[in-house]
């Protein structure tokens, strides 16, 4: 069987399992089997097992990942961004659209802090949803606001995604999170400018907010600063270690899960049931993580040990196209695989046929991962599997529609696709700071 057909089967049969309904990770790992069976190499299977053992469990980067997952429910334990918000609410009040620009800053304080999608639009929803829409806010911005701030995490650093990315190519995890800082802050900001516009041109979708108490402005902002730290000395723990070369990113991990458990002791919210809890969920979602790293990493070695991937990268160098319209193409497959798969299973699946094509094309890597990096913010937005859609949806009165959700969000895919026309025009956004600070190119 030639290696087209056998690349052809695998894919046929990965898209089947996963409309079926059963877990990505489990889908990967059968295919696997299954794709080393129809080629007539079950042999690989014996060299897949070994390459797991020796890319997943012996890579010592990815313990960064539980360590940031502890480290967001401890924060999410501290109450720090109750406060914030309401801080906020009220500091914002006689401003259009005041509460939603208030979700999209402290969601960008949140990436910075957390890089967890379900915690952060979890937290965001439970906070805002409810009084933004008791306020008079329209369904579809209010969702979409939450939605698509909510999903920032994987871009702003210290984000789980970019280390995987790390982890699965040449770039350390250190030039990642330098050169997608100022990507994701700038798409944070442009959801906070698109707030504004709707609230000037539409005031009826975005009202100002009378609050209920009188309280001094003078006496809001150090309210606000003085919540503010504990968030902001993570952040300087985590990233400033990393990036100042202190620390790598396991140690940096390992700062910021201490610096999170005592913000919670600081503030009096610790408790032995919620300490349970936090260890508990952080070892179901380390273990989906790395279930779906195995899964991919069994699909991936079959993948190349039965030819599949050589003749998918050579269909592509056959396109024969110009070199920035290959990455248009490639930035396409991504977003259409967005609606499908998370961004886990999209990342090593294409990163050992699009890297090695990049290279050869003499196209920086570092920016080509991070303009990846912005498109997969899509992948938890679009329909029909946007995880963020689903975290909304669970947290969302009766009163919003499914179609509220969906349709709020569309702007806000509008907005990604725009960002990434930027990082393409302009390469600088992404590697200033990693030059700056590595003098890398």
């Amino acid at each position: 069987m030639t290696p087209e057909i056998v690349a052809l089967c695998m894919f046929g049969l990965l898209l089947l399992g996963l409309f079926m309904g059963h877990p990505l990770a489990f889908v990967l790992g059968s295919t696997a089997v299954l794709g080393a069976l129809i080629a007539g190499k079950p042999m690989a299977l014996g060299i897949v097992i070994n390459r797991i053992f020796g890319d997943v469990l012996d890579n010592y980067t990815l313990i960064a990942i539980p360590l940031f997952v502890l480290m967001a429910r401890f924060l999410s334990d501290s109450g720090v961004t109750d406060r914030m918000f309401e801080t906020l609410r009220l500091l914002l009040s006689n401003v259009r659209g005041g509460l939603a620009l208030a979700v999209v800053f402290i969601s960008i304080l949140l990436a910075a802090t957390t890089g967890i999608i379900g915690a952060s639009i979890t937290v965001m929803g439970v906070m805002a949803l409810r009084p933004m829409l008791q306020y008079g806010y329209s369904p579809t911005l209010t969702t979409g606001v939450i939605a698509a701030s909510g999903c920032l995490g994987i871009l702003i650093p210290p984000s789980i995604m970019l280390i995987l990315m790390a982890s699965y190519s040449p770039l350390s995890v250190g030039e990642l999170f330098a050169g997608s800082m100022v990507p994701g802050v700038l798409l944070g900001l442009l959801y906070g400018v698109w707030v504004a516009v709707v609230a000037m041109v539409r005031p009826d979708m975005a009202p100002s907010v009378q609050p209920d108490e009188q309280v001094s402005r003078g006496t809001l902002l150090r309210l606000l600063a003085l919540e503010a730290m504990p968030p902001l000395v993570l952040i300087l723990g985590i990233l400033g270690s990393l990036l100042a070369g202190i620390a790598t990113a396991t140690e940096a991990s390992a700062i910021g899960a201490f610096l999170a458990l005592a913000i919670v002791l600081l503030r009096g919210r610790f408790e032995w049931q919620t300490f349970y809890g936090a260890l508990i969920e952080t070892g179901r979602t380390s273990a989906m993580i790395l279930f779906i790293v195995v899964g991919a990493t069994a699909f991936t070695g079959v993948f190349n040990i039965t030819g599949g991937l050589r003749a998918t990268q050579e269909i592509i160098r056959g396109l024969d196209m110009e070199p920035w319209l290959l990455i248009t193409v490639m930035m396409g497959i991504v977003f259409i695989l967005g609606a499908f798969l998370d961004w886990t299973g999209i990342v090593l699946l294409s990163f050992p046929i699009f890297l090695p094509i990049v290279q050869e094309l003499d196209i920086n890597l570092l920016w080509f991962v991070v303009l990846m990096a912005v498109v997969l913010q899509t992948s938890f937005l679009t329909p029909p599997f946007g995880y963020a859609l689903f975290y909304l949806r669970a947290i969302a009165p009766k009163s919003v529609r499914t179609r509220d959700i969906i349709v709020g969000v569309v702007p806000f895919i509008v907005l990604i696709v725009l960002m990434c026309i930027c990082v393409a025009v302009f390469p600088a956004l992404v590697t200033w700071l990693p030059h700056a600070l590595y003098g890398t190119n």
